[in-house]
């Protein structure tokens, strides 16, 4: 089934249409003040979009990955930051969609967020691992059916404006670091201390601050499945074909851009081909694959949602270190195309946005550690390969 045949069932992208409008109007803002895009968030709370994905018997939209994927799109080339907090929601959803339906907890939470839109954020970096998602220092403590949590997290996207954080932690002081655990708190049982200030090149309305996170709950908050499996089953894959799409939209609109600017410049030159024609043509060439990869890896991960495979997940792998670094290539081709028009900060052409928000795709999750990953992946696979024969 096509992206598009998915989206008309569901009337997703077409409720989101207001939501990505009003994010374009604010998007320069939202960069230039190095703000939360609070208009455009609570434009997506007013269509119901933070709670698309949730099941039809939970009274949500039961919204695929394909609808989720193309609002991300479109999002992206809007407003990255939107986009991303779009995303880093989504992916919070996920987890419990997928991982937790069997807690009674977690099953209001879900029930809850169509009544009463939640934004989710996530706390799965911590000070001291060197950026290794699947380590933890910290650790809960239990007292009774009580628990407790002080984390370390050098970002938490959005943690001032979230209404529930989920945070991974060792599942006791007595755990290996790898022994994690996913926890969802809410904001009312949190104090967040802020130990650093997101001032970065681009994505700055994601307002991803540095804290200290405090907080207090019930060990029924704790999503049952080790955070190994949450990672394995749901949470890799969904994290990078979500970032995949927002990418996308942002050398999408930057395309966009360019192919205005040849069109004028063919205009103004009585029909004739201007130079940034053939560079255009390439650059569409190059987002074409970017598109159809994404397409491409989502179809091939939900076909083995149940079960997946080492090949998803070196597939799952390769995507992200490939759009990210193609997108990239896109907007650095669209900057060429429109050239000192591109580079200025005002006008129709203006690029500069779009360009610092693109080169945060490299580090999120720094495709060098995926790339390392990949290759231990590769040997292992190598191994059971040669045991097999």
């Amino acid at each position: 089934m096509s992206a598009l045949r998915v989206v008309a069932e569901t009337g997703a992208l077409e409720r989101a249409q207001r939501p990505i409008a009003i994010a374009a109007e604010n998007a320069d803002d939202v960069d230039r003040r190095n703000r939360f895009p609070l208009e455009a968030v609570d434009a997506l709370k007013a269509q119901g979009l933070l709670g698309v994905a949730v099941p039809r018997e939970f009274g949500g939209d039961g919204a695929t990955l394909s609808d989720l994927s193309a609002i991300a799109k479109a999002l992206g080339g809007a407003c990255a930051s939107t986009a991303m907090i779009f995303a880093m929601h989504q992916i919070c959803m996920a987890n419990l969609l997928d991982c937790a339906l069997e807690s009674p907890w977690h099953r209001d939470l879900i029930k809850q967020v169509i009544g009463c839109p939640l934004l989710f954020a996530s706390a799965t970096t911590e000070a001291g691992v060197g950026g290794d998602l699947r380590q933890s220092i910290c650790a809960l403590d239990y007292s009774g059916d009580r628990i407790s949590l002080i984390k370390d997290a050098p970002v938490i996207s959005y943690g001032e404006y979230a209404d529930a954080i989920f945070a991974t932690a060792r599942r006791n002081a007595d755990t290996a670091f790898s022994d994690q655990v996913l926890v969802v708190l809410m904001r009312s049982q949190c104090q967040v201390e802020r130990t650093s200030t997101w001032d970065a090149l681009g994505m700055r309305g994601t307002c991803s601050h540095g804290y200290r996170l405090k907080a207090e709950g019930r060990a029924e908050q704790v999503i049952p499945k080790p955070f190994a499996d949450i990672a394995a089953d749901s949470m890799v894959a969904i994290s990078h074909l979500l970032w995949s799409s927002v990418w996308c939209g942002i050398a999408t609109a930057a395309l966009s851009r360019a192919q205005n600017f040849v069109a004028a410049q063919v205009r103004n030159h009585s029909g004739h081909p201007p130079a940034g024609a053939v560079r255009l043509a390439g650059a569409f060439s190059r987002l074409h694959s970017v598109e159809a990869s994404i397409t491409n890896v989502r179809e091939e991960w939900e076909a083995a949602r149940s079960q997946p495979t080492f090949g998803v997940a070196l597939s799952v792998n390769a995507l992200k270190v490939s759009v990210s670094t193609d997108s990239l290539a896109v907007v650095d081709d669209a900057m060429m195309i429109c050239g000192i028009q591109g580079y200025k900060n005002n006008g129709p052409y203006s690029l500069g946005r779009h360009l610092r928000d693109i080169h945060s795709a490299r580090l999120m999750i720094a495709n060098d550690r995926i790339l390392a990953t990949t290759g231990q992946m590769l040997l292992m696979q190598r191994r059971h390969r040669s045991r097999a024969d």
